[in-house]
């Protein structure tokens, strides 16, 4: 916890961009019957029957000093896909000395994955470039990705999305948009905070004599 805390205290640095990375799912959802369309005085209104459709993945990289954000909606969640967004993040950031990536402990974020897709000298090549940051069991709220999750969800996939085509379609205006507005984040809490708030997590003096 407090490396990652240490990692957010540090000063913007472009060749060293921090990525906070995770990932999410989606629901599809066809309407039975259309929505009725809102009218002055009264919302739309939408029938609670609909048709399943599958669900799309949702991967977010986001560098919250900048507000830079990148989704991509994918059939599936494996490592591969997790490579591919690896990759994208590498070509976003050409000139990065090192891009450092804050995600989880998935099985599928596997840096080794990487000599499984690409030849060994290649493979090198992306793995000098990236450092990663994994957040603690239970520790997600760390992630700073989180709260691009939040405005999402409330901003565009708070309603019925019938298939990945939308999806995508209403997720790239959602990232086009958010880019424009350059939102970012100013991290308030520090390893100093976590000392005192969360001094429960720290073993203390007394267990580590006995250990």
């Amino acid at each position: 916890m407090e490396t990652l805390l240490s990692l957010y205290q540090e000063p913007y640095d472009e060749s060293r961009p921090v990525i906070c990375f995770d990932e999410s799912s989606k629901e599809l959802r066809k309407h039975v019957r259309d929505p009725l369309p809102a009218r002055p005085g009264a919302v739309a209104r939408t029938d609670h029957h609909y048709e399943r459709n599958g669900k799309c993945n949702l991967h977010v990289a986001t560098e919250p000093l900048t507000g830079w954000c990148r989704l991509h909606v994918t059939e599936r969640r494996r490592t591969t896909e997790w490579i591919d967004c690896m990759v994208a993040i590498a070509d976003d950031y050409p000139d990065a000395v090192s891009i450092r990536v804050v995600l989880d402990n998935l099985s599928t974020h596997n840096p080794a994955a990487f000599y499984r897709f690409f030849p060994p000298e290649q493979a090198r090549e992306y793995l000098e470039r990236f450092e990663f940051y994994y957040t603690p069991t239970h520790g997600s709220w760390l992630n700073m990705a989180e709260l691009v999750w939040s405005s999402l969800q409330t901003q565009c996939l708070n309603r019925r999305i019938p298939d990945a085509a939308t999806l995508r379609s209403e997720v790239a205006a959602w990232e086009t948009e958010r880019n424009q507005l350059d939102v970012t984040v100013s991290w308030q809490f520090t390893n100093e905070d976590a000392r005192t708030q969360l001094h429960r997590l720290y073993p203390t003096l007394e267990e580590a004599e006995n250990s």
